[in-house]
Formats: C-alpha cells, sequence, structure tokens
C-alpha cells in the first residue's frame, strides 16, 4: 500500500532534481572544461537527495498534512475561538522555533554581528543575539497564523491584510537599523521553508473545509503569505526597540 506511493514520489524526485544537476553537470564539463571532482561522492550524494527528498514529500502526505487538517477541522467544529487561535498561534510559534533555516540565518547573523561589533564579542552575545532573532520570528508567524484565521473565519479579502502589511514594512525600513533590515527582509523567506509551510497549508485548507461557506481554494492558502509577512515587521521593531533602549 505504501509502497506503490513511494516509487512515484520517487519518480517525481528524480525528475525535478534532473535539471539541477544537468545545470552543475553542463556547466562543470562545457563552460569550466574540468573534470567532475569526487565524482563517486557526488553521485552517493545525490542518491541521498534524491532518497531524502521523497521520504520527506511521502511523511508530509502520511502525517503532517492530514494532521493540520484533522486538528483545524477538530477546533473548528468545536465552536471554540480562543481554543483554535491558541492551537493557530502555537503552531506558528513552535514550527518556526525549530525551523532549520532559521537557526542557520539567526546562527550567521550573530556572528557577523559579532565581527562587526554590533554586539559584544563572546559566545553569550552571539547566542542572545541568535536567540533574540529566533523568537522574535517565531512570534511573528504565530501572530501572523492568528490574523489568517480570524480573516478565514470572518471572509476578510486577503489582499486587504497583504497590501497593509507591506504598507507598514515600508514605512518602517527607513526607521529601522541599516544593519538589522537585510535580516528583516530575509527572515521572511526562510520562515516558509521545510517545517512551517506543511501544517500551515494544512491548517487554513483544514479550517476552510470545516467552515461554511468558505472555499478551501479560496479561502484556505494565504496564510504562508502571512507568515513570511510579519517577520519583517517583527524583526524591524525588534532593531528599533533595541536601538531605543539601548
Amino acid at each position: 500500500m505504501i509502497i506503490n506511493p513511494f516509487l512515484k514520489y520517487l519518480l517525481g524526485s528524480c525528475l525535478d532534481l534532473t535539471p539541477i544537476f544537468a545545470v552543475v553537470v553542463v556547466f562543470q564539463v562545457l563552460i569550466i572544461k574540468q573534470p567532475i571532482p569526487d565524482l563517486a561522492n557526488l553521485i552517493a550524494g545525490s542518491l541521498c537527495v534524491i532518497l531524502g527528498l521523497t521520504l520527506f514529500i511521502q511523511g508530509l502526505e502520511l502525517s503532517l498534512f492530514p494532521l493540520g487538517e484533522d486538528m483545524a477541522y477538530a477546533f473548528a467544529r468545536k465552536g471554540s475561538l480562543f481554543w483554535l487561535l491558541l492551537f493557530a498561534f502555537c503552531l506558528g510559534f513552535g514550527t518556526t522555533v525549530a525551523e532549520p533555516a532559521l537557526i542557520a540565518v539567526a546562527d550567521e547573523a550573530a556572528a557577523t554581528a559579532s565581527r562587526g561589533q554590533l554586539i559584544e564579542p563572546g559566545d553569550i552575545a552571539r547566542t542572545r543575539y541568535a536567540y533574540g532573532i529566533r523568537f522574535t520570528v517565531a512570534l511573528s508567524v504565530g501572530f501572523a497564523l492568528i490574523v489568517g484565521v480570524i480573516r478565514i473565519i470572518r471572509g476578510w479579502p486577503l489582499y486587504y491584510l497583504i497590501i497593509g502589511g507591506y504598507c507598514c514594512v515600508l514605512l518602517m525600513t527607513p526607521f529601522a537599523p541599516r544593519e538589522i533590515i537585510g535580516i528583516a527582509y530575509d527572515s521572511g523567506g526562510v520562515t516558509t521553508s521545510t517545517i512551517t509551510v506543511p501544517l500551515v497549508t494544512a491548517l487554513g485548507v483544514g479550517l476552510a473545509s470545516a467552515i461554511k461557506g468558505r472555499n478551501p481554494v479560496t479561502d484556505g492558502f494565504g496564510l504562508i503569505a502571512f507568515a513570511s509577512l510579519t517577520p519583517m515587521i517583527f524583526v524591524m521593531g525588534y532593531g528599533i526597540l533595541g536601538k531605543w533602549i539601548g
């Protein structure tokens, strides 16, 4: 029962990754005109990537997507707005604070800030700075899911909130410290990665499916847009607040 979907996902992963491998080989052989270094490790690594991507996609289909949709459906049927919003916030916060891409970016930002003498030297200052960014972004995604869930329930147009949010980003940018602006803008992208996206998407689709009068296609999607928008606002606010306090 699981073998057939696995083979389908395995074939799909091979097709998806083929253009990437083709670009590398073509540029290495025809443009740089050098032999591919360590071909055996390259082949072994490529097979690991294909297998890992296949297992990841199948895991999403078997567990995370159904789990997110079922929980959203159950909370909507239960009729408790408080618990639904609390669940949305905890889901956004928990998935984001554990996001590998965010951890990597926060650590790199802390190391760069230390080298640039923007923070005190030492592991404690770097750790504090990295955790500050991670928890700020995680809080922003939790807040984004609360807004997104309320939007689905109330039926608010998505573009009103998105346009308003980006207007806020534009207004805050001139007042934010220069060293935090790039990190803030990048943080919007790193939140929409491997862990956050599947669960957030499942939450929106499941909630829209459970509420009468809502369309899963038109109302269920859009939460990812909030999850990539609010980190920019929160991180710039974090930088402005830090500058004001300091």
